[in-house]
């Protein structure tokens, strides 16, 4: 078959630099466009940060370049984050609330994990080999303070890597060496062996001993709350039992937790996104920008491009690509600049719409005030693509008067009652939590229970639903819920 050229008229969608911008930025959080936006002032000599928040500072006017200074061929420059760009709508009185901090510290030490156990181990007199190999042991402790991969793939991993031949025996009466440092229950493989090693530490009373022979005889029966089993095979009492577990759940499953790394301190600390107050009966909101600067672009940068482009008649082959250079430097400067702007207008306007249709909560912050919303109802207030608000309520959070909620917090199913009115699955949800706790321990309630117990309330609502509910608020079987 011959090769032969023809013409074809076709339409194709593509996203533009300043689209695909938009969609990374409003994925992130704010603490993850502050990173960002630092990141790309240090990369892009065009660009320039202020020292004022994103809203936009009057004094620094004069520093701004206008946007008829230039002529068509450059890309317009200045100030992208004047007040005149806010929406009509009323996001707060106040110009103070943006001077407020409004992270949650948490009292976690911020020395990592394996620091700590790194210290602990220089003051043990191991020689430089097993040095080496615990500081090898204690790199493959997951952030849960286990040590889930095998002595075996760690012995070929030092061959290969540190030249070093040790067998997993070898490696064994290290990892000992390790399990008696702090805390408790550290380099474990297993939760069997976590447990095991913290109870090791203990007085060796009688409730201890059986919490110990209950881990090392009937884990399994213990896993399943097989009670009757574990008494039957023990010889003791209800008492016993109630005894021994108590021991066992005072215990910390994740040992590793108790000290917090630089990424554990992270996710400890929660910087909101959003700000909503209610006053005297009015609800009001604005983006939490206190550390976000106003951008624009360099002075100094953009006056070397207008004199590239006004000799651009006598430029040479060096001065032409100088000047390429710089434009597309402007030009990225430009789309990064108008893609902060359009994310910041589209979390306004989703807040906005949020805000309008949960504006009883937000008013009393009563759970039961929760209306059914979905990412529909939010798109078509807005008038955004739902996948542009998925993208904004994920990783998101709100300060209210009263606590941080996730922004996915707020959206629930509909569902019905017998009347035929609708109802949030949040009200439901909290009524299945309610119903749970206040069930005797000796005897909780079954799904099918926990169904017609809702359906007396009015709700219509089938056991299926009751499961999938339970287990979004991580609430166990019943069977597992059981206790003596």
């Amino acid at each position: 078959m011959a090769l032969k050229q023809q013409q074809v008229l076709k339409q194709t969608q593509r996203l533009s630099p300043l689209q695909m911008q938009v969609i990374k930025l409003v994925e992130l959080n704010t603490v993850e466009v502050e990173d960002r936006i630092k990141q790309e002032v240090e990369e892009n000599p065009a660009l320039e940060a202020g020292d004022s928040e994103l809203s936009g500072d009057p004094e620094n006017e004069d520093s701004e370049i206008k946007e008829n200074d230039l002529s068509q061929e450059e890309i317009i420059l200045g100030d992208y984050f004047s007040e005149d760009d806010i929406p009509d709508y009323r996001l707060n009185g106040s110009t103070q609330k943006g001077e407020q901090s409004f992270i949650e510290y948490n009292n976690y030490d911020d020395k990592s994990l394996s620091d700590f156990l790194l210290e602990q181990i220089g003051l043990l007199n191991l020689d430089e080999r097993k040095q080496m190999i615990a500081e090898y042991i204690i790199g493959n402790i997951d952030e849960n303070g286990y040590l889930q991969r095998d002595l075996q793939s760690i012995s070929d991993d030092l061959l290969f890597q540190q030249q070093i031949e040790a067998t997993p025996l070898q490696l064994e009466d290290v990892m000992y060496e390790i399990q008696d440092l702090d805390p408790p229950g550290i380099c474990a493989r297993d939760l069997q062996e976590c447990l095991l090693l913290q109870l090791d530490r203990y007085k060796p009373t009688a409730p201890v001993k059986r919490a110990k022979k209950i881990l090392t005889d009937h884990f399994d029966e213990f896993s399943r709350k097989h009670y009757d089993k574990i008494m039957r095979y023990m010889g003791i009492t209800e008492d016993d039992l109630r005894d021994a577990i108590h021991e066992i759940i005072s215990l910390n499953p994740k040992p590793g937790n108790s000290l917090g790394g630089t990424l554990q301190t992270a996710m400890n600390n929660i910087t909101p996104d959003f700000i909503v107050e209610s006053y005297n009966g009015v609800v009001s909101f604005h983006l939490n920008n206190s550390n976000m600067p106003s951008l624009k672009i360099n002075r100094n940068f953009s006056e070397m491009l207008r004199g590239y482009i006004d000799n651009k008649t006598s430029m040479s082959a060096d001065d032409k690509q100088a000047m390429f250079f710089m434009k597309q430097k402007v030009d990225s400067a430009k789309w990064f600049i108008d893609a902060v702007k359009q994310r910041q207008y589209t979390l306004q306007r989703t807040m906005e719409a949020i805000v309008t249709l949960q504006y009883d909560f937000f008013l009393t912050e009563d759970e039961s005030q929760l209306k059914p919303m979905i990412l529909k109802d939010v798109a078509d207030r807005t008038g955004f693509d739902i996948s542009t608000i998925s993208r904004v309520s994920n990783s998101k959070y709100v300060q209210t008067n009263t606590a941080v909620y996730p922004l996915k917090y707020f959206f629930s199913e509909a569902m019905q009652t017998h009347e035929g009115e609708d109802i949030s699955s949040r009200e439901v949800k909290k009524i299945l939590k309610e119903s749970i706790e206040n069930e005797k321990p000796s005897r909780p309630l079954t799904d099918d229970q926990l169904t017609k117990i809702l359906n007396e309330k009015g709700y219509v609502i089938a056991r299926r639903t009751v499961a999938k509910y339970r287990e979004q608020l991580n609430i166990p079987v019943s069977r597992l819920r059981k206790k003596i």
